[in-house]
């Protein structure tokens, strides 16, 4: 702790450090190998160069990007800025870039999932890298990389000194401790590392403390000059993750709207991509689906807005709205009609499912019932279905729905082969005509179901698609599981499909193909996962 001080009344210290030489660094100058090539004061790194970058480097941020991602190339130009302005500042402090599009090894290595992706580098390591999510102006990756290179608050000594980090932002952050000896004072600073967007200051200053009116270690969240959170520090009761949720919430107003701007897309919703919202780390969204013009609006608005404050750090509540064109797709993932507005739903990032709220009037009492109904586990997720049709089963390829999908494909009398199909997707309107075919060459078969489900308007458990169309056997008899189709999409090849899996289940004394191991399926259920979407 008592270094940990001495960086606290010393904050330029680490800087200073980081500036001497160690011998292994002397030595590789010594060799005068050449430089590795720079574009606007960012190293250009690759497989051949990456383990001499790290030697040579102190502290290095590298972006993993690919060239032709639109993320990546925004990000550019503020990444390179970033290096420009600490080159004279911290020469130690080196940015460095590679294009995983050639580097496969450096992808794989280091798991690049999504891009662009930043990692950060410490004294030559590659083993745990420390990953720099949400940044991305210039200015925040200079906070983020001195936060981590040393003190990450300001140590305040006056009442002054507190009043200039509260006026110096919108947002500020400042702890009140009465000592800065114990567990509290370490998660509040470890939080500080990873919310670069606005300044931390740390005080154990009686005076400080009096003009605040506080009286127990306490985070106190300010905005515009004035206090809006209050957060009692207990040691061992907060962690940074929490701490964290709760601080980034106050980036975002009580209920921000859904927009390209916000959330590029519907696979940003569900992927938790780079966009503005999904930098809160709050699991739990709750989303408006409602007209701005309508007459109830403002009415809807204002018990939308009196509900969120007491879910903040919980609860994100966005707004959508429906007569927005560009939001078409959301409003299809959500199964959102016209007819249905105003609608509510809670989205979980991690598990992808939704929950639709019970009452159909947007009320104060009735958002927070649903809230507290989700928040203790008490709320059923929602299955969209569309009401099975009266001539479900009377044209050769049967319609199901989510009300008749699993007593039909999982009955141990019949073989089921089913098209999973969107509507607006090209690719399945083009094969419908040949699945009609298909259904018409085995509309005899007393054994065999031709079908098709629209996976926009009915939500099933336990068949997982990573495209549109898909197709799926559902073999009878109990014991044999589904088996997908990989095949060509024409007529022939489908029923040639059919034909060698009727025909091989058929044949006597031969090991089932298709799982051979018993399963009770009339309770199976399964989420279809819309990568698409």
């Amino acid at each position: 702790m008592g270094k940990y001080l001495t960086n606290l009344i010393f904050p330029w210290k680490g800087f200073l450090a980081a500036d001497s030489i160690s011998p292994n660094e002397a030595k590789l100058k010594k060799t005068r190998l050449p430089k590795i090539k720079k574009e606007n004061h960012v190293l250009l790194l690759k497989t051949s160069n990456f383990d001499r970058a790290l030697k040579e480097t102190k502290y290095l941020l590298v972006k993993f990007y690919v060239t032709l991602s639109q993320s990546s190339q925004n990000l550019s130009e503020e990444f390179a800025e970033a290096a420009r302005q600490l080159k004279k500042e911290a020469p130690r402090i080196q940015f460095g870039k590679i294009d995983v599009t050639h580097q496969h090894d450096l992808r794989k290595e280091f798991n690049i999932q999504a891009f662009p992706t930043v990692k950060f580098f410490v004294n030559g390591s590659r083993e745990d890298p420390i990953d720099c999510k949400g940044v991305r102006k210039a200015s925040t990756f200079i906070t983020w990389v001195k936060r981590r290179t040393g003190p990450s608050t300001v140590l305040i000594n006056s009442t002054d000194q507190a009043e200039a980090i509260i006026k110096a932002d919108d947002l500020a952050v400042i702890g009140f401790f009465r000592e800065l000896h114990n567990d509290s004072v370490e998660v509040f600073c470890e939080t500080a590392r990873d919310v670069p967007e606005m300044p931390f200051g740390m005080t154990a200053s009686e005076d400080v403390c009096a003009k605040y009116g506080i009286q127990r270690n306490s985070l106190v969240v300010f905005k515009k000059g004035k206090p809006v959170h209050n957060e009692v520090l207990e040691d061992g009761r907060q962690n940074k993750l929490g701490l964290t949720r709760i601080i980034k919430t106050f980036t975002l107003d009580l209920v921000t709207e859904y927009n390209i701007e916000s959330g590029a897309d519907v696979e940003s919703f569900v992927s938790q991509t780079s966009v503005k919202i999904f930098d809160v780390p709050v699991e739990n969204h709750i989303l408006l689906f409602t007209p701005t013009n309508s007459e109830t609006f403002n009415e809807i608005y204002e018990n939308y807005q009196s509900a969120a404050a007491e879910f903040r750090g919980k609860i994100l509540f966005v707004l959508v709205d429906t007569n927005e064109a560009r939001n078409g797709r959301i409003f299809e993932y959500f199964r959102i009609r016209d007819i249905d507005v105003p609608a509510v739903r809670i989205l979980n990032l991690t598990s992808d499912a939704k929950y639709k709220m019970p009452a159909d009037e947007v009320t104060v009492e009735n958002l927070k019932e649903f809230c507290h109904s989700y928040l203790n586990g008490k709320a059923k997720q929602h299955l969209s279905s569309e009401k099975i049709p009266q001539d479900w089963d009377k044209m050769p390829v049967k319609v199901l729905v989510g009300k008749n999908f699993n007593s039909i494909i999982f009955n141990k009398t019949m073989t089921v082969f089913v098209m999973f199909y969107a509507p607006w997707s090209h690719e399945c309107r083009r094969l419908l005509p040949i699945w009609d075919k298909l259904g018409e060459r085995y509309k005899s078969h007393k054994d065999i179901m031709i079908a098709k489900i629209d996976v926009t308007a009915n939500d099933i458990l336990s068949v997982g698609l990573d495209r549109y169309p898909f197709f799926t056997l559902f073999p009878a008899g109990a014991g044999y599981q589904e088996v997908a189709y990989t095949g060509e999409y024409t007529l022939e090849a489908f029923s040639e499909f059919l034909e060698d899996q009727i025909k091989t289940k058929a044949e006597p004394g031969e090991k089932d193909p298709l799982g051979g191991i018993e399963e009770d399926f009339s309770q199976k259920e399964t989420v279809i996962t819309e990568k698409e979407l």
